[in-house]
Parts: C-alpha cells; sequence; structure tokens
C-alpha cells in the first residue's frame, strides 16, 4: 500500500499500489494551460497569497515585535465575488472553476504582521484560460462592481493582469450561411457586388436580431443584401471597447480614492496594459509583457520583420527603466509576496491612520553612516552599509534595519524613491543621488538610423525624468496615506535647451502641485554636506503646504539662491576683490598710498604701479577663496533659521530620535484634528492648532505650558487621551463634544434666522421627537421667557 512520507497526507495515502493514476482532471489541464502560457491559474492565487502571508510573518520576526503567527488556515479567508442573474455583486463560495467568464474577483481578509486582527482587500484577476483572458462586456462589469466594492469600503483593490485586450468576435451564425454575390460567377477575380442570404436562411436568423438585410431581386432571384451584422452573442466589437472605457475610468476613480496596485504575469494588452498603468503600482514577473499591439500586428503595419517578440515591445527591459513598472520578480510567487510587503506600509482602510509595528531597531540609536562630501550611494545614509571591514558590525543608516524598499529603481536613477519605517512609523522616501549616472535610450528598430545612446547625468541635479519621477512618486505616496520625508540635496535644475525641450519646466511644475495636494506630514530635511539651491528649494519650500510641510537643516548643510563661485562671479567681481585687498592687506595698502603722492617722478611711479600690479596679482587668487568664504557664510543653517525658513538646525547623529518623536506627533495632532474638523468644518488649522494648545495647557497645568514644544512629551500626552479604554472621558473628547453642540446650535440657529416662515413648524416638528420631561422644561423656559414682557 501507498504510504505517505511526513505530516502530509496525499491523495493515494492508503491506496493499494497497483491503484492506476487519475488522467487529467478539469483544474490540471486548466493549470497545464495557464503554466503553458508562463503564469499561474486564477484560482490558484488565493493559495499563494496564504503562503506569501507565511513568508512575510516569518521575514518579518528578525525585525518587529510581532504576535505569534496565525495558523495557515486562519492567515487568509476569502469568497468569490459573482456576478448573479441580476448582474449584481454577490459574495459566495464556490469551487475552483466554475467561473463562467474570464474574470475572477475575491474579498480577501488578511492577518498580517501590521494587522494581526485582520485586513480587507479586494482581488481581481483575469482567468487566461477562459478565451485568452480577453475583456468582453460581463469581464467589465464584473471589475467595474468589484472595484466600486473597494472604493465603497474604502480598502485596497489588487488586479492581477494576465490578458489579451479587448475580445474580437464574428457572428459564427451568420459566417456559415452567407453567400456572395459576384461580378462574374465564371472569375471570382472581376471582384464581388455584395454579401447576401438566401430567403430560407434570413428566415432562420431574422429572429435572432443578428442581421439586418435589405430584400433585393438580382439573377432573378430573391436576396437579402447583408447591411450590418449584429451578432446574436453579446461580446463581438464595438460593445466591448465601451466595456473597456467604462473600467479605464474605474479605474482612475480608484487610483484617487483607494490604494490600487498590480501584479503583471504573462501579459497585459490594450486595455489591459491601460488598466496597469492608471492603477500606477506595478509588479511585473520577468517573462511578462505590458504592450498596445503586438509585434506581429506592427510587423504587418510596418512591412517588415522588425520586431522579434512582445518582449521587445513591453518586457522588463522597457517597462521597469521608463518608471511603468516600480519593480520586477522573477515569478508570480514573489509578486505576490512583494504586493503583501507593499501593503505592509498602507493604512488597511481608507480613514485608518498608518500601521505602527514595534521596532526592535531602537529609536533612539545614532545614525552610523555620515554623508561626506565626494559622492555616496544615498542608499547608505537611507538603509545603512556592510562594514568595509569583514567582520565589522552593520553600519546603520537613518531608517529601521531592512525596511527601505526602493522602487522605480533603473527609471531616472538621479533621484532615489521608496519606501521604509522610522520607529516602526511607515514613511514615502525622497533622497538624492549625488554620484553621476548613465541613462541607456534603446534604439528603434523600426529606424534604420536610430542607434542606441548613454547619455551621462550629473549627480544633485534634478533632469525631466527625475523630477517626473519625483512627482509621481509624492503623488502615489500621498493616495497610500504615508507621510513623507524628502533628503533634499539638489543644486538646481537642469536647464540645457535639450532638457527645456524635454519639458523639465513642466515636471518640476508637478512636483509643486504633489507637495500642495499632500495631506500627511512632509518632514524636508538637508543632510550633512548637503544644499539646497535656487529653482529646487523653490518647489520643496515648506511655504507650498504651510499645513503639513516642514523644512530642517543639518548644521553641515547650505542653503541659497546659487553657489558661492556663482554669487562671486556676480556680486563679488575682481573690482570687489581690489578694493578687499587695499582695505585688508597693509602691503597693498601701503603701496597704494604712496603712489597717490604727487611729488613722485614718472619712473617711481610706475615702479610703485609695476608693484602694485605684482601683488593684486599675487593675492587675487587667495582673495578669491576669501570670498568663496564671505559668499558661503550668506548659506548657513544659522542665517536660514534667523530668516524663519527653516523650522530648526539639527545634528546628524542624533535627527532619527528628534524625526521620530516630531512625526509621532504630526499624526496624532493630525487624528485629533480631524475630528475637530469633522465636529465642525468652518474652523482653520490656525484655530485647532491653538485649541490643541490651549487644552494642553488646561490639562496639564499652566507651569507646564513650556512642554509643549517637547514633542516626546505631548505625543504621551495625546496618546493619552486617545486611548479608548481609558476610564474617564478624555479632555479632548469632552471639548469636540462642546464644539459639535455649538456648531449644530448655530447650523439650527441661522437656518431658522434665514427662514423665519418654517420656524414655528421646526419647533413643534423638534418637540415631537423629544421625551415627556425634556418637553415639560421646554414649556417651562418657554413661560419664564413670555414673564418679563408681560409685566
Amino acid at each position: 500500500m501507498f504510504q505517505a512520507y511526513g505530516d502530509k497526507q496525499g491523495p493515494f495515502h492508503g491506496m493499494l499500489i497497483n491503484t492506476p493514476y487519475v488522467t487529467k482532471d478539469l483544474l490540471q489541464s486548466k493549470r497545464f494551460q495557464a503554466q503553458t502560457l508562463g503564469t499561474t491559474y486564477v484560482y490558484d492565487f488565493p493559495e499563494m497569497f496564504r503562503q506569501a502571508l507565511k513568508k512575510l510573518w516569518h521575514s518579518m520576526e528578525s525585525c518587529t515585535d510581532l504576535p505569534p503567527c496565525p495558523q495557515p488556515s486562519e492567515l487568509l479567508t476569502f469568497r468569490e465575488l459573482v456576478l448573479d442573474p441580476q448582474g449584481q455583486l454577490v459574495q459566495m463560495n464556490r469551487l475552483p472553476g466554475g467561473n463562467e467568464i474570464g474574470m475572477v474577483a475575491w474579498w480577501m481578509t488578511l492577518r498580517t504582521p501590521e494587522y494581526p486582527a485582520g485586513r480587507e482587500i479586494i482581488v481581481i484577476s483575469n482567468d487566461i484560460t477562459h478565451k485568452i483572458g480577453s475583456f468582453g462586456p460581463q469581464e467589465d462589469v464584473l471589475f467595474q462592481q468589484a472595484s466600486e466594492m473597494s472604493r465603497d469600503n474604502g480598502i485596497p483593490r489588487i488586479y492581477i493582469a494576465a490578458n489579451s485586450g479587448a475580445r474580437i468576435g464574428l457572428a459564427e451564425e451568420i459566417r456559415h450561411m452567407f453567400h456572395v454575390a459576384w461580378q462574374d460567377p465564371a472569375d471570382p477575380y472581376k471582384g464581388f457586388k455584395y454579401l447576401y442570404l438566401t430567403p430560407q436562411d434570413y428566415k432562420k436568423v431574422s429572429a435572432l436580431n443578428s442581421v439586418h438585410c435589405e430584400h433585393v431581386e438580382d439573377e432573378g432571384e430573391s436576396r437579402y443584401k447583408i447591411t450590418d451584422i449584429i451578432g446574436k452573442e453579446e461580446g463581438l466589437g464595438v460593445e466591448n471597447l465601451r466595456g473597456s472605457g467604462m473600467i479605464a475610468g474605474e479605474t482612475s476613480f480608484a487610483y484617487e480614492e483607494v490604494i490600487t496596485m498590480n501584479l503583471v504575469t504573462c501579459r497585459a494588452i490594450g486595455i489591459g496594459a491601460y488598466l496597469v498603468r492608471l492603477g500606477q503600482r506595478t509588479i511585473q514577473v520577468e517573462n511578462s509583457h505590458i504592450i498596445l499591439t503586438g509585434a506581429g500586428a506592427l510587423n504587418k503595419v510596418l512591412g517588415r520583420e522588425v520586431y522579434t517578440s512582445n518582449n521587445q515591445l513591453g518586457g522588463i527591459q522597457i517597462m521597469h527603466n521608463n518608471g511603468v513598472t516600480h519593480s520586477t520578480v522573477c515569478d508570480d510567487f514573489e509578486g505576490v509576496y512583494t504586493l503583501l510587503q507593499w501593503l505592509s506600509y498602507m493604512p488597511k482602510c481608507k480613514s485608518s491612520p498608518v500601521p505602527i509595528l514595534n521596532t526592535k531597531d531602537p529609536i533612539d540609536r545614532p545614525v552610523e553612516f555620515v554623508p561626506t562630501k565626494t559622492p555616496y550611494d544615498p542608499r547608505w545614509m537611507l538603509a545603512g552599509r556592510p562594514n568595509p571591514n569583514p567582520k565589522g558590525p552593520w553600519i546603520s543608516g537613518f531608517f529601521d534595519h531592512g525596511s527601505f524598499m526602493e522602487i522605480m529603481q533603473p527609471w531616472a536613477q538621479s533621484v532615489v524613491v521608496g519606501r521604509a519605517r522610522l520607529g516602526g512609523i511607515p514613511t514615502g522616501v525622497v533622497a538624492v543621488e549625488t554620484r553621476s549616472v548613465e541613462l541607456s535610450i534603446p534604439a528603434d528598430p523600426a529606424n534604420l538610423d536610430s542607434e542606441a545612446k548613454i547619455i551621462q547625468q550629473a549627480g544633485q541635479v534634478w533632469f525631466p525624468d527625475s523630477a517626473f519621477k519625483t512627482a509621481q512618486a509624492i503623488k502615489d505616496l500621498n493616495r497610500e496615506g504615508l507621510p513623507l520625508m524628502v533628503f533634499a540635496n539638489w543644486r538646481g535644475f537642469s536647464g540645457g535647451m535639450k532638457d527645456m525641450y524635454d519639458q523639465i519646466l513642466k515636471f518640476g511644475a508637478y512636483i509643486v502641485d504633489g507637495l500642495r495636494e499632500y495631506c500627511q506630514p512632509v518632514l524636508v530635511y538637508i543632510p550633512p554636506q548637503a544644499e539646497l539651491r535656487g529653482g529646487s528649494w523653490v518647489v520643496i519650500d515648506p511655504t507650498i503646504n504651510p499645513r503639513h510641510m516642514e523644512m530642517y537643516a543639518d548644521k553641515e548643510s547650505r542653503g541659497g539662491v546659487l553657489e558661492p563661485e556663482g554669487t562671486v562671479e556676480i556680486k563679488f567681481r575682481r573690482k570687489d576683490l581690489v578694493k578687499t585687498m587695499r582695505r585688508v592687506d597693509p602691503i597693498y595698502t601701503s603701496l597704494a598710498e604712496r603712489l597717490g603722492m604727487p611729488e613722485l617722478s614718472p619712473s617711481e611711479r610706475k615702479e610703485l604701479e609695476t608693484k602694485l600690479k605684482e601683488r593684486e596679482e599675487f593675492l587675487l587668487p587667495i582673495y578669491h577663496q576669501v570670498a568663496l568664504q564671505f559668499a558661503d557664510l550668506h548659506d548657513t543653517p544659522g542665517r536660514m533659521q534667523e530668516k524663519g525658513v527653516i523650522t530648526d538646525i539639527l545634528e546628524w547623529r542624533t535627527c532619527r530620535q528628534f524625526f521620530y518623536w516630531r512625526l509621532r506627533r504630526l499624526l496624532l495632532e493630525g487624528t485629533v484634528k480631524r475630528k475637530i474638523q469633522a465636529a465642525n468644518s468652518e474652523l482653520t488649522d490656525g484655530q485647532t492648532q491653538a485649541m490643541l494648545r490651549r487644552w494642553f495647557v488646561e490639562a496639564e497645568g499652566a507651569v507646564k505650558a513650556y512642554l509643549w514644544d517637547n514633542n516626546e512629551v505631548v505625543v504621551d500626552w495625546l496618546v493619552r487621551q486617545l486611548a479608548e479604554d481609558e476610564g474617564a472621558r478624555s479632555i479632548i473628547d469632552e471639548n469636540i463634544k462642546y464644539i459639535r453642540r455649538d456648531h449644530l446650535l448655530k447650523q439650527i440657529r441661522s437656518l431658522v434666522q434665514a427662514n423665519p416662515e418654517v420656524a414655528m413648524d421646526s419647533i413643534v416638528h423638534m418637540t415631537q421627537h423629544i421625551s415627556p420631561t425634556q418637553r415639560a422644561e421646554v414649556v417651562r423656559i418657554l413661560s419664564t421667557m413670555d414673564s418679563p414682557t408681560s409685566s
């Protein structure tokens, strides 16, 4: 008999050894079909999510204090979303392979490390084994309604793309019965006049409304000339394009409202490619492609064999390098795992705060890697680096160890963007590459004159592609609800003719748009040895969004309109240097004074002029350095703070601790401010901030008012106030209750004053909805209001 090896028992356990193997069942043949195309069968993805969750729990145990990992059966629960006969979306449990259309969706509940109690997501996927994963009307309706469900509940929406674009079809019932009216039946090459049906055939299909015909008499017989073929089946042509437009609009809307993510496995063609781009955050499996038109069709249009494969058009070497794909993976499982990793940084729903983990990396540790004047890898500053000494310990960076995940890495490499954690708080990150990078532009096979180019791009400069990448990252991170940290180290924008033509002005403006719309804290920090100059300061200045943005500078950083060299060239020219020499250098002063004496002979005067010129040439280089130092002293953090353009000057080694407490405070204050705004939407941010300070002083006493500037103390106070299990009602909740009450009364009063004719009806209506005791109290108050007038 067969005996299972290990704990897991297969279907043959306990069976006789001569039991025949079963032939492929429906699921196995579907799996084989999907795997032949280079993807996973759609109904295997839920189990893949379960296994990826298990891996995520184990991978995060080393860096985070987590509760015990749930059992595999508890890690993931899901119900399939299916269209009922009325076209409405319903949840049900049905067997894998029970789908009748090429789109499958699930409502999944995941127990993740950041939300051990569970978080919900909607997963939508193409079934490539059903009509090659093409989009027909039914597929579009399911996609639309599942996406709407994610928006209605404010939960993330994941789309797994393995499709062939909009469906193409022909009316099969007409294909087998039409006839051709030839110009000359004996010679078909003379052409034909029209297609037609015989009266017998027309009678068969006329009730189906699958064809429009007009009756003609030709060649001595009655015919029905075909004018329009409708088809009895839905989904043959333009209706598929209409549905594609509908789900494209829905995906664009979903990106604005909820977190949207995509996994491209096998292929995404036409509308599939647009859905991926509209959902923005895209992971692409290495053997897949994202294209609009297939290589074969393009070769037909071009009239020659130009492209050899679809991967040449939309493989990772194209899509990852141009920023459409944010990350690439080797297989579907790693793709699902990366989706869950990204998800771990993001709130579980639209109204939730960011998920904060208990990190094992101490928040008060110093930042060991120190940025240098010479070019360095900015990832070392963010994530740390291995010790140059093989036996030495890890040199830590700014963020928690192992938490930095970069996105869009090969595109626009002069900027580094991604997500990381600071003391367990998930944040978006924008940093600057200080080294020169190479931009590779591939040759176009369709253009025989084109050739591959490699362009050098300097570090610390925004180019059109890196400005666009910065703006795109800011836009994505804002919609994820993450706070943002910008490590600013830009000397300016590249303003050459080519870059101006490539729309650097437009993409730089997009950065301002993104920051102005940002709804979470944005902390801009100029790190050690970094500088922020000219236009690059302008586009990230906190006055763009004063409610959410703050700027800090390291004591070794610089900021100004121009670099000292540029300032000296314009404002401290040679004549100014000569004036300084005359004022400061005693020898030059002496020579100049002697030259001014009237009793000098021409020879003496000439000799003195020569000496003066020699002294001037001798001193010029060193005085140029003096001028540079003088100009540089105008760009120090001390001047920035004095002018109020930065909030504070920080020290690099201890800034991690400062930013952690500052970020915690801003997030908690944001939560309270949203509650106050919900109670009274007319209050400004300044008013709510003043209220918070007043409540803090009332709670802690006037003696401790100075502690309002201490982030750690205020965080502790806000945490206590917002704790739900606290016995006594918090001061914040009490005050918000009164703010809501006053605002509602003000609204009612203004409505009655604006519409006096409904005042009496309003009073009667209100008294009908209060208790008898309250009614008696109203009568008493009304009677006391009348008594002074009667006396």
